[in-house]
């Protein structure tokens, strides 16, 4: 489908020009959500930012996520898993503890300036892919709570159900493939390494819109 995430972006960012879609901003979701983002802010001549997010692992199977935690104090839990055993709660608040630690870091990382004002503006929030769309989520409601004017998000594949997820919090979801058998997001990759935090500061300190 997508020969590398710099391919996907660059297919990305003719279909948003096709669209329509008007944004004053491009925010990624660090790390491999930044190099797609970063060839549509190159392509749409717009200033590129991101929106530091984390998933938050099952107190007792940490590979399954059951939210996401974002900046500006967003979690997003999956009621329905975490209902089934109330012990998951009490659990649940030491992992969140931890990954707000780990999100502060990467806050104190990647952003090299303030954070920018959003407020007003029209946000293209870009990943490179969208399984459950917990992430996602939180990435929207934090851009939300930054007073944003318009939200799109945009990715180059993403689930059914994920899109019917994001339906409820985006104004607009631009997808270039919508997949009801979805499968991990590196499927869709022919090249899909690990992106680094050293490759994300060296796209957001590079980037000129």
């Amino acid at each position: 489908m997508f020969a590398s995430r710099e391919d996907a972006g660059q297919k990305l960012a003719r279909h948003l020009k096709q669209e329509g879609v008007q944004g004053d901003l491009v925010v990624g979701l660090p790390r491999g959500g930044v190099v797609v983002a970063a060839e549509v802010a190159h392509e749409l001549h717009l200033p590129l930012d991101v929106v530091i997010v984390r998933k938050i692992g099952h107190p007792w199977h940490r590979e399954f996520a059951v939210g996401a935690l974002a900046e500006n104090d967003v979690v997003v839990l999956d009621e329905a898993v975490i209902s089934k055993n109330p012990l998951i709660r009490t659990d649940l608040e030491d992992i969140i503890a931890e990954e707000k630690e780990r999100l502060r870091n990467y806050q104190s990382k990647f952003h090299l300036d303030a954070m920018p004002d959003l407020s007003g503006k029209a946000v293209i929030l870009v990943d490179d892919g969208v399984a459950t769309g917990a992430t996602t989520e939180a990435a929207v409601l934090s851009v939300r709570k930054r007073n944003a004017r318009r939200i799109t998000v945009a990715a180059p594949v993403a689930s059914t159900n994920a899109v019917e997820r994001l339906q409820r919090f985006a104004d607009e979801i631009c997808v270039l493939r919508i997949d009801p058998e979805f499968d991990a997001v590196g499927r869709y990759y022919d090249t899909f390494a690990q992106t680094t935090d050293e490759e994300v500061l060296e796209l957001l300190s590079s980037h000129i819109a």
